[in-house]
């Protein structure tokens, strides 16, 4: 790709105003500076791996950067409307991040299941995977265009003025520190509600909302973490390292799906042969790995439950 798509340099803290320390929250804090510190590390962490998201130099850079940004979104989340418009572009960034890191985990994944397919089938095999490169190239480019656009220096921007003024969380916020337990109430109770209306068989793309919710109530976690008190930090990773897990296992569960559908895609305009045995094969396996996951997912669950009845009170 052409550098002439992307500036001569990254954006900096410097650049965008930002103080040359991270902003730091603790449990005497408002609701107000911890929300502001959040928002500042995980801007933060976006500039930090952008450079290598760029580049593709280690694709755990693209993953990290995608992280910061959905810890962004879930921050933002607690701004209400006044957050509405940044989310929109964060989502956006997401995006396109997302494309580039779905075929990451695509290909190492398949990579790894032809390495343990026999020698008949190993030179398909690398045909196969070689489809998937070529759709991640395009997706990275796809990236980078993003990465040098003028919108995304504008989203940064935007992020930035939300660190360097006073946030409003209600029209009238109650004084004092945070209270830990209703940082993660809400997003565990839309947890709980989900699970609740779930079918004895749940399909795929439920499952997958499930994880979402999951995720949500992690980042909301961390975020009360720099306010939980010295009793509370215990518990608090526990419901971390609990959400963590369940994220995990559906993780599992939807990187299966998608990879077995990829392979019946492929099985439908594959002309070589050779290449749809293989395709079959490997769809065969992502099926056995989503019925594992699918196993796995409630004992996560309880966990997580167990943990946030104890954070939440």
């Amino acid at each position: 790709m052409s550098t002439a798509t992307l500036p001569s340099r990254v954006v900096t803290v410097g650049d965008l105003g930002l103080p040359g320390q991270p902003l730091v929250a603790g449990p005497r804090d408002t609701p107000e500076t911890l929300l502001r510190a959040r928002i500042d590390g995980q801007l933060r962490a976006m500039l930090r791996y952008e450079p290598g998201t760029r580049s593709g130099s280690d694709p755990e850079d693209l993953h990290q950067m995608r992280v910061a940004v959905r810890r962004l979104r879930s921050a933002l989340k607690l701004l209400g409307p006044a957050g509405d418009d940044v989310r929109a572009e964060l989502k956006w960034l997401a995006a396109g991040l997302g494309d580039v890191r779905d075929h990451d985990v695509l290909i190492g994944h398949l990579r790894a299941t032809v390495a343990s397919l026999g020698e008949p089938d190993q030179a398909a095999g690398a045909r196969l995977v070689r489809i998937f490169v070529a759709e991640r190239a395009k997706a990275k480019r796809r990236l980078n265009r993003c990465l040098g656009s003028a919108r995304y220096a504008a989203l940064l921007r935007s992020t930035a003025r939300l660190v360097l003024t006073e946030l409003q969380l209600t029209a009238d916020p109650a004084p004092g520190p945070v209270d830990v337990g209703a940082v993660v109430r809400k997003p565990y109770r839309k947890l709980a509600k989900a699970v609740a209306a779930l079918p004895a068989d749940p399909p795929d793309d439920e499952l997958h909302e499930l994880r979402i919710h999951g995720k949500r109530l992690r980042y909301a976690a961390e975020t009360a973490q720099a306010a939980a008190r010295k009793k509370q930090v215990t518990r608090v990773r526990e419901l971390i390292k609990a959400t963590k897990r369940l994220q995990d296992v559906l993780g599992d569960h939807q990187d299966a799906v998608v990879a077995a559908a990829r392979m019946r895609d492929l099985l439908a305009v594959a002309d070589e042969p050779a290449v749809g045995f293989v395709a079959g094969r490997i769809a065969e396996r992502e099926l056995r790995r989503r019925a594992t996951a699918r196993a796995a997912w409630p004992a996560a669950l309880a966990k997580v439950n167990a943990a946030a009845a104890k954070v939440c009170g």
